[in-house]
């Protein structure tokens, strides 16, 4: 948990009504006023999420991972000797409020970097009409879609979860090695969604029938019918958890499909809990993974365990430690706080060259003292390497096969190299 000056059940009375229904804080965070940041002249981190309407357990994880980070900043000294503090906003799952809620966080809470947003349908105008004018540097940790790699940024917005055009492929295969040619395909209309079932299908060999559907539809039995044309042998999922658990019950109740696969957003204990793991026990789905045998990832993981007492299952939890780590080390390296000077100083630390630090406790206040004292690191985050390209993509990663088990859990598989 995090001590001294930050309360968590203190983030504010506009946090609070964020979070009530959808996290339950514990630990400790205290949010200073912007006067007070400004006075103090400290590195002030805004964490940009969907509260209202995004699942509470995956926010929960998110959180921990965000504040883990802040953690262990502050416990390595801090940036440039002062503490960071922290600001909380509610994207809701409509763009325009996601817009207003990055302005609030920038001209109110007057952030100098951002952590977020969770999803690529408001990553996309937040990078347009907010990050790139203001100048503010922002890492998501979970925006995957492809068309945020050309978005209109001012080069303000990065990535430490892999493009779309990764996974795409590596979902198509395991399909494919599932025994399956002719499937049917639920998926998203938005960002997010458009972009990974455009990956799927461009590395598919097979049959297919795809089908949009609307992120606010209450149920699918129709485009479950039309998806199910043609006797396809299984449905691939590419939906929110929430959205996931309707589509495969409705599609078992109507006899439509009892074969299903998933994209990461499904990757949910949730899911193969509600509907069973005689159901869905041996259902494949892929994501976000790090690399094998990572003593970055390793020690960020025991440390993970003993501040919460088990890993996280769901994804996107070490991304969003790194995303967070990643902006205070390069505030570290830039000396000062001004978003172009930080956003100047994420590649170097990113990828070198300089000394090697990893996630966790030690590694980051190895690389607060070595940047303070002038000197270069290479960051190896928990997620993987954080060597980004000219768009802030990443240029290479993992890309994770899973599977729900008979008892209802979600065992890791595989993790798929991918590098461009």
């Amino acid at each position: 948990m995090i001590r001294e000056r930050y309360d968590r059940k203190s983030l504010g009375a506009h946090a609070a009504w964020m979070l009530a229904s959808a996290i339950v804080f514990v630990g400790t965070i205290v949010v200073p006023t912007a006067t007070q940041a400004d006075a103090n002249a400290g590195l002030k981190i805004g964490l940009l999420m969907d509260f209202s309407g995004g699942s509470a357990e995956v926010l929960l994880d998110r959180q921990r991972g965000f504040e883990l980070a802040i953690k262990h900043v502050n416990d390595g000294g801090g940036v440039n000797g002062l503490p960071v503090s922290v600001a909380v906003g509610d994207t809701t799952s409509d763009p325009e409020s996601a817009v207003a809620e990055a302005r609030r966080l920038i001209e109110v809470e007057r952030v100098h970097a951002i952590v977020g947003p969770n999803s690529s349908a408001a990553s996309l105008p937040i990078a347009e009409h907010v990050i790139g004018p203001e100048g503010v540097p922002t890492i998501s940790f979970s925006a995957t879609s492809p068309e945020l790699t050309g978005v209109a940024d001012n080069d303000f917005f990065f990535r430490v979860a892999l493009s779309d055009v990764s996974q795409g492929p590596v979902l198509a295969r395991v399909v494919r090695e599932q025994g399956f040619d002719n499937v049917g395909l639920l998926y998203v209309d938005d960002a997010w969604g458009r972009g990974l079932a455009d990956a799927f299908g461009s590395a598919w060999t097979g049959t297919i029938q795809s089908v949009a559907v609307g992120r606010d539809q209450a149920g699918f039995l129709s485009e479950l019918g039309v998806a199910a044309r043609g006797d396809a042998q299984a449905l691939v999922v590419i939906a929110p958890g929430k959205m996931a658990k309707v589509m495969v019950r409705e599609a078992l109740d109507s006899g439509l499909f009892d074969r299903f696969a998933f994209g990461d957003a499904a990757k949910r204990p949730s899911l193969v809990r509600a509907i069973g793991g005689t159901r869905l026990g041996g259902m494949y789905g892929t994501g976000p993974a790090t690399a094998p045998e990572s003593a970055a990832s390793a020690a960020w993981e025991a440390d993970y365990v003993e501040e919460h007492g088990a890993l996280p299952v769901r994804a996107y939890v070490k991304e969003t430690y790194d995303a967070t780590a990643a902006l205070a080390l390069a505030a570290q390296a830039a000396g000062q706080l001004e978003g172009a000077a930080i956003r100047n100083r994420l590649r170097e630390i990113g990828s070198g060259p300089g000394i090697v630090v990893s996630a966790g406790p030690r590694g980051i206040a190895d690389a607060l003292r070595i940047l303070a004292g002038g000197g270069a690191i290479d960051y190896e985050g928990a997620s993987g390497s954080m060597d980004w390209d000219a768009n802030g993509d990443l240029r290479r990663g993992h890309v994770g096969i899973w599977r729900f088990t008979l008892d209802e859990r979600i065992e890791e598989v595989d993790a798929v190299p991918f590098k461009r």
